[in-house]
């Protein structure tokens, strides 16, 4: 299974549950000029970010597959949003993600 399809996985099941969840596309793009502009969140913004339905607690989850690694600015992200209250949490499975979201 590729992080896209736990990804998608994971939404379908915290949407179930209740809570929002959503991903923001990045990328990078060139105006007819050739200039390049990135698009979307600071590097190391996670995966999937929303709020949990029993009381709008914000959450972070970066979404890594059974092999993947978080970069630093991943990690560093996750550390920020964990100091400032939120739940934020490294996921391989819709199992992982509910336990980061229901269990904080």
């Amino acid at each position: 299974m590729t992080e896209g399809d736990i990804m998608r996985s994971i939404m379908v099941a915290l949407s179930a549950d209740g809570h929002f969840v959503a991903h923001a596309n990045i990328g990078l793009f060139f105006t007819a000029e050739g200039r390049p502009i990135k698009t979307g969140l600071p590097k190391g913004f996670s995966d999937l970010f929303g709020f949990r339905a029993s009381d709008c607690r914000f959450f972070a989850l970066e979404v890594k597959s059974p092999k993947g690694r978080p970069s630093p600015e991943q990690l560093a992200f996750i550390a920020a949003m964990k100091n400032r209250g939120a739940l934020a949490a490294i996921v391989r499975s819709v199992e992982d993600a509910r336990r980061a979201v229901n269990g904080g």
